[in-house]
C-alpha cells in the first residue's frame, strides 16, 4: 500500500481547523472511497476530481484508492477540499513528489476540464493554517490577492491542475493577469454626505452622537422626513477600522463568499437587509454548518432596519442576545458556531402603515386597531435596546425655498468632532478591555455617579415609570458621549438631561 497527505481547512465558523487529506492505494477492483464525515458537495469530489483529472491530461490511479480527511470525527462541508483531494491522490500514485504536498494546504474547488475555481473562506481559513504552523498555501489564482493579506506564508497561485503539478514539482508558476481595469472597492465608492440631508437639526444632532458612542439610533416619523437619507450617512461619520478590526471583519466576508478586490476591509460595513428577510438571513443560517448572517456582515459598523415593524416579529426578537452580548450563536446537529456581530442598530419606523397617523394636516386612512397593531410591532425590550429615540417631522417648507442661512454640515465636519469624542473615549478607556461609551458596562458606569441635580432627574423618571434599570445605563452611556463630545472629563447635570431628552421621546412603542 502507498499512502501520500496534504492539508486543507475546516471552517466551523470562525475558527479553522487543519483537515489531514489521505490518500492510500491498495489492493482490490478499481474504486474510490471517500471517508471523514463529508457533506455532499465534498462526498461528490470523488467524481469531480476524478474527472478534473483525465480533461488535465493526467491518469487517476485505476486501483482500489480510500481517501480518508483526518479528524473524521469533524464534519466536513464545502468543495474547498478538491485541490488538497488531487494532491494527496497525485502524491500516493507517484506523479508527483510527497513531501511537498504533505506541508502545504490547499485551497480550490475544480472543474471538470482541470481548472481551478474561486471558494469563500479564503483569509479566515489561512489564518487558521497559520496558527497551526503550515507556512506554505496553494489557493485559485483569481484569490491571490485575498490569500497574500495573510503574512508569514508562501503563496502560489495556480489557476489549473497543470499549475498544481508544477507547483508540487518544484516549480510554481509566478504572477498572475492584471485586469486592465481595477475593481472599484466599496472603500474608495463615494459615501453619501451630511450635507445633503437639510433640516432635521435635532436627527443630526443624534446621530452625531449615536456615531461619537456607538449608540443604537430609533428614528420614528412621517414617511419622506429623511430617515433611510441619514441612516446611509452614518458610517461616514465613523473613524477607520484598525488592524484587527480590517482582518476580522474581512475574515467575515470572505467566510460570506464575497470579494475582498485583494485589500482588507477599512471603513465600517453598512447592512440593510429586505424587510422579508429571514432569521438565518439575519442572524446566520444554514444546512449543517452556519454562515454569517446580516448582523456579522454588519459588524463594526451599521446595520440598517428601514421600515422596521414590517420585519418578522420572530427576526425583530433574534436581535435582542446579540445587541447586548455582541456576539451570535447558531446551533446545529453538526457543531455550534459563533459569530461577532457588534453593530450599531439604526431603525427607522413610520407612526402607521399608510405613514400619516398624528401628522397635521394629513389624513390617515388605517384604521385604530391597525395603528395599534403597527406600533407593537417594536416589542418594549427591542426598544429599552436603542440608546437614542428621535421623532422626525416635516420640515414644512420647500428645500427650493430655503436659500438663505448657512449651508448643512458636511459629513467631514462632523466626522472631525466624532473622531475628537472618540479618541477622549480611548484615551479614558485605554486600560480596560472597553473603547467606545456603548460597550461600557453598566457596573463600571455606576461607579462614577452622576451630579445629584441629574441623579435627581433619573430616580423621577424611574418613579414614573419611563425608565427601566437597562434605561439608566443607557441614559449614562449617552451621557457620557455628550460629555466627549463637549470636551469635559465627565458628564454634568446638562448632559444627563440632554440625554433624557435624546431616550424621553414618545414613539410608537410608548414611553422609552
Amino acid at each position: 500500500m502507498t499512502t501520500a497527505s496534504a492539508w486543507s481547512m475546516a471552517l466551523v465558523g470562525m475558527r479553522g481547523t487543519a483537515v489531514e487529506v489521505e490518500a492510500a492505494l491498495g489492493a482490490g477492483l478499481p474504486r474510490t472511497v471517500l471517508v471523514g464525515l463529508p457533506d455532499a458537495a465534498l462526498y461528490e469530489a470523488r467524481d469531480r476530481c476524478k474527472a478534473a483529472v483525465a480533461g488535465a491530461g493526467l491518469s487517476w490511479p485505476d486501483r482500489l484508492l480510500t481517501i480518508n480527511l483526518t479528524p473524521a470525527s469533524l464534519p466536513k462541508a464545502g468543495s474547498h477540499y478538491d485541490l488538497a483531494i488531487v494532491a494527496a491522490v497525485l502524491a500516493s500514485a507517484r506523479l508527483v513528489p510527497a513531501e511537498p504536498a504533505a506541508r502545504t494546504v490547499f485551497m480550490g474547488e475544480l472543474g471538470l476540464d482541470g481548472r481551478v475555481r474561486a471558494v469563500r473562506g479564503i483569509l479566515p481559513a489561512l489564518l487558521a493554517a497559520r496558527s497551526h504552523g503550515l507556512t506554505t498555501a496553494v489557493v485559485p489564482s483569481e484569490q491571490l490577492g485575498e490569500a497574500e493579506l495573510v503574512e508569514g506564508l508562501t503563496v502560489w497561485a495556480v489557476a489549473d491542475l497543470a499549475e498544481l503539478v508544477e507547483v508540487l514539482n518544484g516549480r510554481p508558476v509566478c504572477g498572475r493577469p492584471v485586469p486592465a481595469v481595477a475593481p472599484t472597492t466599496p472603500d474608495e465608492e463615494q459615501a453619501p454626505d451630511l450635507a445633503d440631508v437639510e433640516g432635521q437639526q435635532s436627527a443630526r444632532w443624534a446621530l452625531e452622537v449615536a456615531a461619537a458612542g456607538g449608540h443604537h439610533l430609533f428614528m420614528h416619523g412621517p414617511p419622506g422626513t429623511g430617515k433611510t437619507m441619514l441612516a446611509k450617512r452614518l458610517p461616514g461619520l465613523l473613524p477607520d477600522l484598525d488592524d484587527s478590526q480590517a482582518l476580522e471583519i474581512s475574515a467575515i466576508h470572505s467566510l460570506a463568499g464575497h470579494d475582498l478586490h485583494d485589500r482588507l476591509i477599512r471603513r465600517p460595513p453598512f447592512a440593510d437587509p429586505h424587510h422579508t428577510a429571514t432569521v438565518a438571513a439575519m442572524v446566520g443560517g444554514g444546512a449543517r454548518i452556519p454562515r454569517p448572517g446580516a448582523i456579522s456582515l454588519a459588524h463594526r459598523g451599521v446595520l440598517f432596519l428601514d421600515e422596521a415593524p414590517e420585519f418578522g416579529t420572530s427576526v425583530l426578537e433574534a436581535l435582542r442576545t446579540p445587541l447586548e452580548s455582541g456576539v451570535v450563536s447558531i446551533a446545529r446537529s453538526g457543531a455550534t458556531v459563533s459569530y461577532p456581530a457588534r453593530f450599531q442598530l439604526v431603525l427607522a419606523a413610520n407612526p402607521c402603515p399608510c405613514g400619516h397617523y398624528g401628522v397635521p394636516d394629513s389624513h390617515c386612512t388605517c384604521a385604530p386597531m391597525m395603528v395599534r397593531r403597527y406600533s407593537q410591532r417594536l416589542s418594549g425590550p427591542i426598544l429599552d435596546r436603542v440608546d437614542i429615540h428621535v421623532a422626525m417631522t416635516s420640515s414644512g417648507a420647500s428645500r427650493l425655498r430655503r436659500t438663505a442661512g448657512p449651508a448643512p454640515e458636511s459629513s467631514s465636519v462632523v466626522r472631525a468632532r466624532v473622531l475628537e469624542a472618540r479618541d477622549r473615549q480611548r484615551r479614558r478607556l485605554a486600560n480596560t478591555p472597553w473603547r467606545t461609551n456603548v460597550e461600557v458596562p453598566g457596573a463600571q458606569l455606576r461607579k462614577t455617579p452622576p451630579p445629584p441635580a441629574g441623579l435627581d432627574l433619573i430616580d423621577d423618571c424611574i418613579a414614573r415609570g419611563r425608565l427601566s434599570a437597562r434605561g439608566v445605563d443607557k441614559v449614562l452611556r449617552v451621557a457620557w458621549t455628550l460629555a466627549d463630545l463637549a470636551g469635559r472629563d465627565k458628564p454634568c447635570a446638562d448632559d444627563i438631561a440632554s440625554a433624557m431628552g435624546l431616550r424621553q421621546v414618545e414613539t410608537m412603542g410608548g414611553a422609552a
